[in-house]
């Protein structure tokens, strides 16, 4: 029999909101210590009421609660035996109900790789079957569940939800509006299918054009432009009654390091920390952000202790919460990445990561291992519960701001009517209509005329497709040509194109009238620029559209068109094809500067600077 609200059936059947005598009997505990005695849309319960929720946890309660963990499966109850085996092994248990049941964690974070994100039915059903799971249990309480659904190339729930161009696109289009709006709509789509915290915006002020990390994720390299994006964001996501956060504070935006991989250092000086990194922090903060997520990397010039910033007091308390004012929830980046785990044990980080400041302690790669660690803290006396009580209410204060207490279901009928509708979908494209941004236009090749140049060849980089998206962006490109009067053929020649493969192409071009190149991330000696040189040899108009980072225009001098997309995500990808057709004008204006190829230290072109028809 089907376990209604758990999400075991996927997306077939009537799988709605759990029966409201279900949700009553669940929520009974949570509702008579919350003494909700008025109508459902009453004031959310003040501080006594949450104090007296967390005085009767036992200490055990106390440390689930500010975990956000992983886990695998599209149901709460009922995953595939593949994810029941994942558990097993990462985790020590089969399910999302286990998982409560064993640790009484406070949120859950979802990923599409833990075949979390289906489609936004199954979320939906997989969203009411945790709450259930915790609702149920003694004391139970309503979960926070989270993802990061920044869009462009993160996020983590795909088609048919709506997704949006990316931060730096949002920044070359420069409207707070669209930002606002960006945020209004994915955060109301996200609430629908019951998630109540998303890990964006990127608040972090991307100045360096190797950054393996953030680059197009971020709004830009002017901290002004930045600071006025991420506040329209958050003002939009929070007034959808979801939780926005900002990342990655003290600021990521300048390094060549990844931190999933090593563990960066940030060489800004206090000053420059001050002026380039803060700001957008201080906007979010002014803004009412809800949550702040910690980067892990080292800032000397903020502590010279050595310990990354996720585990530093003096940046997490002393700047954040003291000079910033900053008194909402800290949440730190994945415990699983390498930047956090180079210096202590796995056992250290979590206890460390508390005694700084932080409120939630996000994905651990051994949660067995780091929930001992900080029950063993407190009951040794190197953390007390009372700093676990602050941090509990902090996380309680949120939930009861988002209605988890009030209303922790939701049901089939506003999936329906919110998520991917068509007024969110064409909302998506107006956005990215304005964020296009032409680079180069020699002799006016653009708009490309579909009487002179009927036959189009789409070549280019391939990446796996971002976001749940359509892809592949060859493909992507020369259907949106086709729809747009066009016959566009596409031959994917990958990031780096062999001598075999530019011959190839080469071929496929002297049969076409023009040809569109896209382009990932090209590199002085990479296969692409070689590509897209012969195929100007060959004397068929070139477009090149930089489907990752603006940077490419620069190691393609010989191209006569060129454009950025700053992601390829379908979105952006249709942008491009209609601006490439003249549908529409291009009016994006680039958010960073871009430095010449043979010269790092002179300015090609400007923050600002992109052209028009």
């Amino acid at each position: 029999m089907h376990d209604t609200g758990t999400g075991s059936t996927g997306s077939t059947g009537n799988t709605a909101q759990p029966s409201r005598r279900t949700v009553l009997a669940a929520t009974a505990g949570v509702t008579a210590a919350l003494a909700a005695a008025g109508p459902a849309h009453a004031a959310a319960p003040d501080d006594s009421r949450l104090r007296a929720l967390v005085s009767r946890m036992t200490l055990e309660e106390k440390v689930g609660q500010l975990f956000v963990m992983r886990v695998y499966g599209h149901s709460a109850t009922a995953p595939d035996q593949a994810d029941i085996d994942a558990n097993l092994k990462e985790i020590g248990v089969r399910t999302a109900a286990e998982l409560l049941a064993k640790y009484r964690v406070g949120g859950i974070i979802y990923f599409a790789w833990a075949h979390n994100t289906r489609e936004p039915h199954q979320i939906a059903d997989l969203s009411n079957g945790i709450q259930k799971a915790s609702l149920e249990l003694p004391r139970g309480l309503p979960v926070l569940i989270s993802t990061d659904q920044e869009h462009g190339i993160v996020a983590r729930v795909g088609k048919p939800a709506t997704l949006f161009p990316g931060a730096m696109a949002v920044g070359a289009g420069g409207s707070r509006s669209d930002a606002r709006t960006l945020g209004r709509i994915a955060g109301a789509e996200l609430r629908a299918m019951g998630i109540r915290q998303d890990y964006s915006p990127v608040a972090d002020v991307n100045v360096n054009p190797a950054n393996p990390v953030i680059g197009v994720r971020s709004f830009g390299a002017d901290p002004r432009a930045v600071s006025r994006l991420v506040a329209a964001e958050v003002a939009g996501y929070q007034g959808s009654g979801v939780a926005a956060t900002a990342k990655h504070f003290p600021g990521h935006g300048d390094t060549n390091v990844d931190s999933h991989t090593g563990f960066p250092t940030i060489t800004h000086s206090r000053e420059l920390w001050e002026q380039l990194d803060a700001p957008p922090f201080r906007a979010a903060i002014a803004a009412g952000i809800d949550s702040i997520m910690t980067a892990h990397l080292m800032v000397p010039a903020l502590d010279d202790s050595g310990d990354p910033a996720t585990l530093s007091r003096p940046i997490l308390t002393g700047i954040l919460r003291e000079r910033l004012g900053y008194d909402g929830v800290v949440v730190t980046d994945s415990l699983g990445m390498e930047g956090v785990r180079s210096k202590y044990g796995d056992a250290r980080v979590p206890v460390l990561a508390l005694k700084a400041g932080v409120d939630q302690l996000l994905n651990p790669p051994d949660l067995d291992l780091a929930w001992n660690a900080v029950l063993t803290a407190v009951r040794e006396g190197e953390l007390t519960e009372a700093r676990l009580d602050e941090s509990i209410l902090r996380v309680l204060r949120l939930k009861s701001k988002l209605g988890l207490f009030r209303s922790p279901y939701v049901d089939h009928g506003g999936v329906d009517r919110t998520v991917g509708t068509r007024a969110h979908l064409a909302a998506a494209d107006r956005i990215a209509e304005r964020t296009t941004t032409l680079l180069v236009n020699e002799g006016r090749l653009l708009p490309l005329s579909r009487r002179r140049y009927p036959k189009v060849l789409v070549v280019g980089a391939d990446p796996a497709s971002p976001s749940g998206t359509t892809g592949p962006p060859t493909g992507v490109l020369a259907g949106a040509l086709n729809e747009l009067g066009f016959t566009a053929t596409a031959l994917s020649t990958g990031t780096a194109p062999s001598a075999a493969t530019i011959a190839k192409a080469v071929t496929a071009a002297r049969d076409a009238d023009a040809v569109v190149a896209a382009t990932y991330n090209v590199t002085a000696g990479s296969g692409q620029k070689a590509l897209v040189e012969q195929l100007v040899a060959t004397g068929r108009p070139v477009v090149a559209v930089a489907i990752r980072n603006p940077y490419d225009v620069a190691q393609l001098p010989t191209a006569p068109a060129c454009l950025a997309a700053y992601s390829w995500t379908d979105v952006e990808l249709r942008s491009a094809a209609r601006v490439i057709a003249g549908r529409v004008k291009p009016r994006g204006k680039l958010p960073v500067p871009v430095q010449r190829a043979d010269d790092p230290e002179q300015v090609l072109y400007p923050v600002g600077y992109g052209l028009s028809y």
